[in-house]
Order: structure tokens, then C-alpha cells, then sequence
């Protein structure tokens, strides 16, 4: 009796870990210490996929930018192409969840970057909770940046980004893939909005700078779980100082003009 007592224990814990699961934000590490240059990946890329199917972030040596989307990982790298790394492949810093839309919005008229983020909050007010979002259709325009590979004596994130290369598209189709964070998360992720995008054809992509989008549809999940896990054996981590504000930094870093 008492075996099966714990059989059954052990299966609703198993049961209630699977049911909260759709409603957890993943992430590894924090946006401050990727901005001081804390970039030696920590986690593998099979790693990330075992807490998501959906997400951004950055890979080893803050090799290019993340697009995760339907379990699979992708790479854009500096060149404008994309590529499917390695599972082995690490990542220094990325948030991921079981994205499972809640609410879905159709676009018919050209939106930019300010008019989804409006419509979005009107659809999703509570700013305090995180919010996935996923937009797919037929972009007017894009623009969109990625990083390159960095060698140590790694420099800071605002250094790398200030000669960023850019990327211009028009009339494509593709997803924007990212994260509405609530304001208390500054320092810990981006509070606010931050979007990743790759077309269609899997070509193209990148850290979205501006958009307008001429028809699609948007779909939200909102979520009120959050996981971080910090890096334990990065030794830049544990010697970097994360007290400093970087809030400017961060801006000039995420959408510049």
C-alpha cells in the first residue's frame, strides 16, 4: 500500500508539473550581464528546446540572432542567412515557452511596429504578466539587424551593435517571433517588447528594428510563470557587476534610430 501510495503522489506531481508547463517563461541568464559582454553560451541548444518550442535569444560568443519557432532553432548570423545550428550549440542568453495562443487578432491594413504594440495591449492590458506573441503573414517592410561572432576580450553589447549590420526587406512573408515583459524586469530581460523575425522561406531574419505589415495574424498567449536559470560555471558571470543601471544602454541596444 504504501508503494503505491507514492506511485500515486509521484504521478500528480508528474501530472501538475505537465499542467503548469504551457504557462512557463524559460530563460537563461539575464539581458544586464549580455550587455556588459557576458557572452559564453551556458546551456545547449537541446538543452532550450526541453523548456520550449518558441523564443529568442543569442548563441555562443553572441554568434548571430535566435528565432525559435515550432521546437526548432534558428540561426542569423551577420551575413543576413539563416542557418540551423548544432543541438550542441549554446546559448548565453534566451527565453523560451510551450507557446500555446490564447487570443488571435487579424490584421487587414498596413500596421507598423507602434500600431501592433497598441493593439496588442488593448487586446492583453495586464502589463504585469508576460505576454508570447507570434505574427505571421506579409510583411510591406523589414528591417532588421543581426550581431557578429565575438573573440575575447569580449566588448560590451552597445559596442558590438554600434556597427550592427542591417538588414532591408520588402513585400516578404515570414513570422516575428518575441516577448512582451513587464516593467519589473528590467535588467533581468527587456521590459517591454523584443522581436525576432524570419521569413518563410527560412532565408532571412533577425532583431527587429521597425516593420509594417499589410495583412496577417497575430496570436498571443499570456503567461504567469517565470523560470530563470542562471549561469553557475561561466566565470564572466560570476565576475561581472550587475548593480550598474543599464537601462540606457539597453535602448540605444534594442531599437536604434
Amino acid at each position: 500500500m504504501k508503494r503505491l501510495f507514492y506511485l500515486i503522489i509521484g504521478l500528480s506531481l508528474l501530472i501538475s508539473g505537465c499542467s503548469t508547463q504551457k504557462d512557463i517563461v524559460f530563460q537563461t541568464s539575464t539581458i544586464d550581464a549580455l550587455l556588459a559582454g557576458v557572452y559564453d553560451g551556458d546551456i545547449s541548444c537541446r538543452h532550450l528546446v526541453r523548456h520550449g518550442d518558441f523564443g529568442i535569444g543569442t548563441f555562443d560568443g553572441l554568434d548571430g540572432e535566435m528565432v525559435l519557432l515550432d521546437g526548432i532553432v534558428y540561426q542569423i548570423r551577420a551575413d543576413g542567412k539563416v542557418y540551423v545550428p548544432c543541438p550542441s550549440v549554446k546559448t548565453p542568453f534566451a527565453t523560451a515557452c510551450f507557446f500555446k495562443p490564447e487570443k488571435t487578432l487579424f490584421i487587414d491594413r498596413i500596421t507598423d511596429y507602434e500600431g501592433i504594440e497598441r493593439l496588442i495591449d488593448r487586446t492583453a492590458p495586464n502589463q504585469n504578466l508576460f505576454c508570447a506573441i507570434r505574427i505571421t503573414g506579409h510583411f510591406k517592410s523589414m528591417r532588421t539587424r543581426s550581431v557578429p561572432g565575438q573573440k575575447k576580450p569580449y566588448p560590451p553589447l552597445k559596442e558590438v551593435t554600434s556597427n550592427q549590420p542591417e538588414f532591408f526587406m520588402n513585400n516578404v512573408q515570414g513570422t516575428i517571433v518575441g516577448f512582451r515583459c513587464p516593467p519589473y524586469v528590467k535588467g533581468v530581460n527587456v521590459a517591454g517588447y523584443h522581436l525576432h523575425f524570419i521569413s518563410s522561406d527560412r532565408n532571412r531574419g533577425g532583431h527587429i528594428l521597425s516593420f509594417e505589415i499589410s495583412e496577417g495574424k497575430c496570436e498571443l498567449e499570456v503567461l504567469n510563470h517565470f523560470f530563470l536559470r542562471l549561469p553557475e560555471d561561466v566565470k564572466d558571470f560570476a565576475g561581472t557587476d550587475l548593480s550598474k543601471d543599464r537601462s540606457k544602454e539597453l535602448k540605444e541596444v534594442e531599437k536604434p534610430k
